[in-house]
């Protein structure tokens, strides 16, 4: 499964609670040639609030002696914020809206890769971090339309990976980087916008994730792939 890792490597999910990020978690501690599979999730202890950039930088430190980890997964984010869904259309636009799906999709991001980039394994050992991103983050990819706050915040974030791991990879030349799309999956995230789309199953989905990263070789910057292993544009 993500046979270019060291034996024994060890993991972190970041939102580890919710729907993938739980999955995840499943996978990794049935892999036996993971050794030890941390989670942090906002209901966790130590918290992970994305919006509070002391309880990450608390939460990367009380983890730190576990590590340091050959694999990061940040599995974190929120499509229906403050209980207002995904704009459809720019009359429905505010800047408050817009505001907090930046801060939660592409500043907590940013401030995750800042504190738990640092735990990486060093320069000599393989390691991958790889976050959860979006289709729809994809500039190239918008048939569609609609979706403005989400969209821009993927991408984002999509754009706060790829500048991080440009940095990193100076330091740690092994190390991959991934933006991953995992498939329209049943979840509370998903849940009220899944009418007509076909639906991946949630195990699948995460089997196909950590297959496709088991297969990428480090190369400059980040990488964008969904859960077959197909590359998608930025």
């Amino acid at each position: 499964m993500l046979a270019r890792l060291p034996p024994s490597y060890r993991a972190l999910v970041l939102g580890a609670s919710g729907t993938l990020g739980s999955a995840f978690v499943r996978a990794l501690r049935a892999d036996a040639r993971c050794a030890t599979v941390q989670g942090l999730s906002r209901s966790g202890q130590p918290a992970l609030i994305l919006e509070q950039e002391e309880s990450l930088r608390s939460a990367a430190e009380a983890v730190a002696s576990h590590g340091p980890y050959h694999l990061i997964i940040d599995a974190t984010g929120a499509l229906t914020i403050d209980g207002r869904g995904p704009e459809k259309r720019l009359a429905e636009l505010s800047a408050e809206g817009l505001a907090r799906s930046f801060q939660i999709n592409a500043i907590g991001r940013a401030l995750l890769l800042k504190h738990f980039i640092p735990l990486l394994a060093p320069r000599d050992q393989a390691s991958i971090l790889a976050v959860l991103s979006a289709r729809v983050g994809s500039i190239a990819d918008n048939r569609l339309g609609g979706w403005y706050g989400y969209r821009a915040a993927k991408a984002a974030g999509n754009m706060l990976l790829q500048t991080a791991a440009i940095e990193a990879q100076r330091s740690r030349p092994l190390a991959v980087f991934a933006a991953l799309q995992p498939g329209t999956v049943a979840s509370p995230l998903s849940a009220p916008f899944n009418a007509g789309h076909a639906l991946t199953d949630v195990e699948a989905s995460v089997a196909g994730l950590l297959d496709a990263l088991g297969r990428l070789e480090p190369a400059a910057g980040a990488r964008f792939i969904d859960h077959r292993g197909q590359p998608i544009p930025w």
